[in-house]
């Protein structure tokens, strides 16, 4: 019996219009064993690695010129977090003066600029996903054109291209979801419209997320209701 998410693959299919499938992968810094068991994963798709400029350089850049299909994106500057105890992590939040948010994120996409030219793509991925507003409405002046984060689109000042389906149990087993489950909201995520995106984190990755990467791999690839895209051909139409 097919699950619910190549149901909706197979619908997607019978009418013509393929959904857009596109995987952020946070918090790449240098190259491990991990990251490499991603890349051989994901041979021949699309992958977009948002990178921790403060901890990154040249050792990551040689391992990536080997992979083609790899985008990067700025990933904050340090993924320090700057808010108080008791409040969520952020990074990027109202805890500082914009202005030194603004130099952070700058010095960090000059940073991957020049360790990746037209490789790097003008969209910030912000650590834990969030960003205060006053920040948001400056990227523009500071070179992205875009912000990736997690979960349904809200307003913002300027285009959202977000990820959807997270395969990890954050708050539990710290390892994936039961499989039914994100199949389930991989569907959900189809049936809305619109690009689908997959975030995983390579460095925490156990073998039930890896399965589970396999499996979501194995169904789409081939399946005339999806294609993989990068991250680039989502910005065009953002």
């Amino acid at each position: 019996m097919t699950n619910a998410f190549l149901r909706a693959l197979d619908h997607c299919a019978e009418a013509g219009k393929p959904v857009r499938l596109w995987l952020r992968d946070d918090d790449a810094v240098v190259p491990s064993p991990a990251l490499n068991q991603l890349l051989a994963m994901t041979d021949g798709l699309p992958v977009t690695l948002a990178v921790i400029p403060a901890f990154s350089g040249q050792a990551l850049a040689d391992r990536l010129a080997d992979a083609p299909g790899v985008g990067v994106a700025v990933h904050g500057w340090s993924h320090a977090n700057h808010a108080p105890a008791g409040e969520k992590k952020q990074e990027l939040g109202p805890h500082r003066p914009v202005a030194q948010v603004l130099a952070d994120l700058a010095r960090g996409h000059a940073h991957l600029h020049a360790l990746y030219g037209p490789r790097l793509v003008p969209v910030l991925v912000p650590p834990w996903n969030r960003v205060a507003p006053g920040v948001a409405s400056a990227l523009p002046g500071i070179g992205f054109r875009a912000l990736s984060v997690f979960g349904p689109a809200k307003p913002a000042p300027l285009p959202l291209i977000n990820t959807h389906v997270d395969p990890i149990d954050w708050h539990g087993t710290r390892s994936a979801r039961p499989i039914t489950v994100l199949l389930d909201e991989m569907a959900v995520a189809v049936k809305a419209g619109g690009p689908v995106g997959v975030l995983t984190h390579h460095l925490v990755h156990d073998a039930a997320i890896w399965e589970f990467l396999a499996q979501l791999f194995a169904m789409t690839r081939g399946h005339p209701g999806c294609r993989w895209v990068a991250l680039p051909d989502l910005i065009q139409d953002a």
